[in-house]
């Protein structure tokens, strides 16, 4: 187990009632998902026997996910097993999924952040910031560069361990201001601690936006876009798109935490230094850390060059096409992560990271991907999602294409709130598609706002790793962190509609 993996693990804290409540959520899942199966399974639908099982077999695994009775990569695998079982289609097809390429871009980016976190680079750039000049000792300052650094570091490594990271500076800072408090006798407000830990979290869920390895959502949504839709979205483009979503959003979280959770001060003593202190511990740069900073670049560098030849080129141009068919985003995380096993560590003869190491990243995630996109391909391929398409255009009270937008981000992150993002995913973007090609418009940015949505979900400690994380401090009333949830919820609905809207001619 990884050290954030242990962080996570302490620091997971339900109150007795919520602890009763998981246990019933994850039992009712082994009745309910049975039941579900039986009645579809034997239910008179007007559908062809591969689309008829695959209807059954989704709603166990939507069940399962949505109960957590079992674990959800492992939901995953159950699903594709039952689709070769009940001959949905055989097993060559069903679990082609499994090695799209897609697949090597979570591998790879996931192998470059483990060495992120391994080498405490993570931590080098977190406290570089908090101890500029500009920060000083001002806590709404602390505040926006926390969460600002936050923000950025998920934009490359997991939400997760992001917020395991900052969580346990995040509380060393605290630690420190209510040890001041009481040497000085100057007040600090417990709801500043609330703000430190909820823009913790908030800000690592906001980050991931930025770029498609931000967060597994963002992969699903690309690979269902890019095997339904055979549109491609590359690095360069996404980005154009998720970091102004991320600065809006984060603007908008940072102005009304300071404003609702001030500190009451306007300066607390010796905060700057302890903050450098912290830094300075970390002593100078390591051979391991200038060559995770070197592969890490290549692998950036790779993922933005095909967007960089279209700006001054044309994306219909021969040159931009022959590079982004050599150049995909798996190849630029392949070999960012290869470069890693290349270059010297701190010890002679030593490499960044060993594969003993590198076999620590989440396979779980990439499992959970791999059968969720199974089955999202397979309700196409079998005609289930046109039929899901056709009977929930009718139930829809907004129609064409702004109007499906609306739906699929207002769905999306409600569904996050009771699931996991993956699985919300995984769950709402082909359905989008389906409804999408049935009205007969163009299902791109519906898709893409599902898949933005799906991110979202900010208020209840179920709702993401990195609330239940800080939820665990006793910093945070669960009320509060619903108050100021449902807050960051609508509004980044509003504006991923909002510049979805904006951006829909350049996507086109």
């Amino acid at each position: 187990m990884s050290d954030f993996e242990e962080l996570i693990e302490a620091e997971e804290v339900l109150s007795p009632a919520e602890a009763r409540f998981e246990r019933w959520r994850k039992r009712a899942g082994f009745f309910l998902a049975p039941i579900a199966f039986l009645v579809i399974f034997f239910a008179p639908l007007n559908l062809k026997p591969e689309a008829h099982s695959l209807a059954a077999i989704i709603a166990v695994v939507i069940i399962f996910w949505i109960c957590e009775s079992l674990p959800m990569p492992v939901t995953a695998l159950i699903g594709a097993a039952l689709c070769v079982l009940f001959k949905v289609a055989d097993a060559k097809t069903v679990f082609a999924p499994f090695a799209d390429p897609l697949m090597f871009l979570f591998i790879g980016s996931f192998i470059i952040a483990r060495a992120i976190f391994l080498h405490d680079l993570d931590k080098r750039f977190a406290y570089g910031v908090l101890s500029l000049k500009i920060i000083g000792a001002r806590p709404s300052r602390i505040l926006f560069a926390f969460g600002a650094v936050t923000a950025f570091i998920s934009a490359w490594i997991s939400n997760t361990a992001t917020t395991a990271m900052m969580f346990a500076i995040g509380l060393s800072i605290l630690a420190f201001l209510f040890k001041q408090e009481k040497e000085t006798g100057i007040k600090i407000s417990r709801n500043y601690a609330t703000a430190m830990m909820l823009i913790t979290s908030f800000s690592a869920s906001i980050g991931g936006l930025a770029t498609p390895i931000g967060t597994p959502p963002n992969v699903i949504g690309l690979g269902f876009i890019r095997q339904i839709l055979g549109a491609e979205i590359p690095f360069f483009k996404w980005m154009m798109i998720g970091a102004p979503i991320v600065v809006v959003l984060y603007l908008f979280l940072y102005f009304y935490m300071n404003y609702l959770a001030p500190a009451g001060v306007r300066e607390i003593k010796g905060s700057a230094e302890m903050i450098r202190r912290e830094k300075e511990s970390l002593g100078a740069w390591t051979r391991a850390q200038k060559s995770t900073v070197i592969a890490f670049s290549t692998a950036v560098f790779l993922w933005v060059f095909s967007g960089l030849v279209a700006l001054f080129s044309s994306e219909t141009g021969a040159l931009y096409k022959a590079i982004s068919a050599r150049l995909p985003e798996a190849v630029g995380a392949v070999v960012g992560a290869v470069l890693l096993f290349l270059l010297p560590g701190n010890k002679t003869g030593e490499k960044a990271i060993t594969w003993s190491e590198a076999v620590k990243i989440d396979w779980g995630v990439i499992l959970l991907y791999g059968g969720g996109f199974a089955l999202g391909v397979l309700s196409f391929q079998t005609g289930l999602a046109e039929a899901v398409g056709r009977n929930m255009t009718s139930l829809l009270p907004l129609s064409g294409e702004f109007g499906l937008l609306v739906a699929a981000v207002i769905v999306a992150v409600i569904l996050s709130e009771t699931t996991s993002n993956t699985a919300s995913a995984n769950m709402i973007v082909p359905v989008v598609i389906a409804i999408a090609q049935t009205q007969g418009i163009n299902p791109l940015i519906p898709a893409l706002g599902a898949t933005f949505g799906a991110s979202l979900g900010f208020m209840l400690p179920v709702s993401t790793p990195c609330n239940a994380i800080v939820y665990g401090s006793g910093y945070i009333p669960l009320m509060k962190m619903v108050r100021y949830g449902i807050l960051l919820d609508i509004f980044g609905a509003v504006v991923i509609i909002a510049m979805l809207s904006l951006m829909a001619p350049f996507l086109r």
